[in-house]
């Protein structure tokens, strides 16, 4: 890939909220609690699934791997939008802007396909519980975790490679507050339509094959369930999964609209704040969503708490 097809040595100019400059102040106070707020809240459950035994199990050890993902794709570009939210330089460099791409769509391919492993975790320890630790033995898991990390990655050196071969004849003004797909595409001087296909075809497989091992893993676990004559068992259950539904809708919500619609029907302004809930509001909230209704984790936060104050 040669720099001057990206359009000049220095890059590319992020335009993101400048049109708006009252909006860009407000952005940067809230992005920037909403970051403190996910570095926080994923490093929580790194700690805590480390410390206690109790949370050295198959799901805590997948649930890990997510809050490290969401670390990884939110600092990817929040930091660098906070610093294009308070100053006037708004450029990124061709080989950051590549980087960026690579690493967004790397790390997003690899959290659709660590949710739908993670349902299948739900589904072996709700359907088959006397053959759980057959089924998820900790070499499997860990296999399973790689699996999902080079898939995604694999993917996004498809995409990332077929996007920066476009030529864009000297565009460089980028719509959008980080190195995305489609406003990428926009500067194209060429036809791309046989590369939004196959964009297109890719990111369809990346996340309608996690999609259907959700929904066979949920079928099969709501019937698992429903059976369960403990009502007691049946809330666990529930909000166990409850959680990890939770987080695939809202992931799964805004990666669709991002990336699986016609091209003619983007909206830039639209496309921007689909793109913030999904690189800062989803991993900001998914530790929450799955510490406050779980006692294990708040068990676990106690524990380390008091021993913490007890060691002083």
């Amino acid at each position: 890939m040669d720099p001057k097809n990206g359009s000049s040595l220095t890059g590319f100019i992020l335009l993101g909220f400048s049109d708006r400059p009252q909006l860009e102040r407000v952005l940067f106070v809230v992005l920037l609690i909403f970051y403190l707020l996910t570095l926080l809240g994923n490093t929580t459950i790194i700690a805590l699934s480390r410390l206690d035994p109790q949370l050295q199990t198959p799901m805590y050890f997948f649930l890990s791997h997510l809050s490290f993902l969401d670390l990884c794709y939110t600092t990817s570009t929040v930091p660098q939008l906070l610093v294009h939210l308070r100053g006037a330089d708004k450029s990124i460099s061709f080989a950051g802007c590549v980087a960026q791409l690579f690493v967004a769509l790397g790390l997003g391919g690899t959290e659709c396909i660590l949710l739908g492993v993670m349902a299948f975790d739900r589904y072996a320890a709700i359907c088959r519980p006397l053959h759980y630790t057959v089924f998820m033995h900790p070499r499997l898991c860990a296999l399973m975790a790689s699996a999902s990390w080079f898939i995604g990655f694999a993917n996004s050196s498809l995409q990332t490679v077929l996007i920066f071969l476009v030529p864009l004849c000297g565009r460089n003004k980028i719509h959008h507050f980080f190195c995305e797909v489609t406003p990428l595409l926009k500067l194209a001087c060429v036809d791309t339509t046989g590369n939004e296909n196959e964009i297109f075809f890719a990111s369809v497989i990346i996340l309608l094959i996690p999609v259907a091992l959700i929904t066979f893993s949920y079928g099969r676990i709501v019937r698992a369930v429903l059976r369960v004559k403990s009502a007691t068992g049946q809330r666990k259950a529930f909000g166990t999964c409850g959680s990890h539904l939770t987080v695939v809708s809202l992931f799964y919500g805004s990666a669709i609209y991002a990336y699986v619609q016609p091209s003619n029907n983007y909206s830039q302004d639209q496309g921007k704040f689909i793109s913030l809930f999904y690189t800062i509001v989803t991993p900001m909230a998914n530790p929450f969503i799955y510490t406050l209704r779980n006692k294990d984790v708040m068990g676990a936060m106690r524990k380390v708490l008091c021993r913490d104050y007890d060691s002083r």
